[in-house]
């Protein structure tokens, strides 16, 4: 059964600013369900196929070349509500390119797509809780949200731990965006908890001569609870 929704620190599955959310959340009282035996033990695709450079964006997508943009470093722990690492959890990343476009025949806005930057991966957190990835910073993008609507520059990540029920899905912010304050989706998370959503800048995670870092910590419940899409 889904633990109770922590509202002050995850968004309302309706919020009037994110116009999406109009049409597809739900007007009714949710329903709790037990889970079924498969959903709590079935394995997740994913834990047991990592290639290589899954979690390196700046290789796994090359055709001969070097891919356009910022590269920086994204790592962080995946902990619990006491701080208690979450080992083999399955993170995947996907991201808009440099340019603001994603690698998806659905993106119709105008940038160039890069042919070296196929924008998304994958790792498993160690026994200590610890993830990275290497990639490129994105780049912001219009969406027809409302008028002179732009996403700030962010990251999809998600979450899955031992079975399909235990997928969480959330984004990451860069510090400093000036798009964050016109953002309905980052807005629609309560004020309190938005920082949780902000990476830092680390230059103990920044590699010499090669990327700036940033580290993004996700709890996974409690009261410092990292806010959830859905």
């Amino acid at each position: 059964m889904m633990a109770d929704r922590d509202w002050n620190s995850q968004p309302p599955y309706i919020h009037e600013g994110y116009k999406s959310t109009v049409l597809r959340g739900p007007t009714k009282p949710l329903v709790p369900l037990k889970h079924t035996l498969s959903e709590r033990t079935g394995p997740v695709y994913g834990h047991d196929s990592l290639a290589e450079n899954d979690a390196d964006l700046t290789k796994n997508g090359r055709r001969g070349g070097e891919p356009i943009g910022e590269r920086i470093v994204v790592a962080g722990r995946v902990v619990d509500e006491g701080g208690r690492p979450v080992p083999g959890t399955l993170l995947e990343l996907w991201q808009a390119n440099a340019a603001g476009r994603y690698n998806h025949d659905i993106d119709r806005h105008d940038a160039p797509l890069d042919p070296n930057f196929f924008g998304g991966g994958r790792c498993v957190t160690d026994a200590d809780g610890h993830y990275r990835f290497y990639t490129i910073k994105p780049g912001a993008y219009p969406w027809g949200n409302h008028a002179n609507g732009w996403r700030p520059n962010h990251l999809h990540f998600s979450l899955f731990g031992p079975s399909i029920a235990t997928r969480l899905v959330t984004q990451m912010y860069f510090p400093g965006d000036p798009l964050l304050a016109l953002d309905p989706i980052f807005l629609g998370v309560p004020e309190g908890a938005r920082d949780r959503l902000v990476a830092a800048f680390d230059l103990a995670i920044t590699e010499p001569d090669f990327a700036l870092g940033y580290r993004f910590d996700i709890v996974l419940n409690g009261r410092s609870q990292t806010p959830m899409e859905g």
